[in-house]
């Protein structure tokens, strides 16, 4: 598994990330929207931490800007 996942990438991913995860926990957990919410989230901070995001490859993007 190669990082496709660049710097700037890995940032925003991980404020958004956060972001929604604490708009998801504001509503108490009372909605499915919000469980959709922290899912999201959880999604892009995972990404943004393991340097690799799935979909990337299928869209033949990569943010890293080298290879690995």
């Amino acid at each position: 598994m190669k990082a496709n996942v660049g710097t700037v990438d890995r940032v925003l991913r991980l404020v958004v990330g956060l972001a929604v995860i604490a708009f998801g926990y504001m509503g108490g957990l009372t909605s499915p929207w919000n469980m959709v919410a922290i899912g999201a989230g959880s999604v892009f901070v995972l990404t943004a931490l393991i340097k690799f995001c799935p979909l990337y490859p299928l869209l033949g993007i990569n943010t890293c800007g080298k290879e690995g």
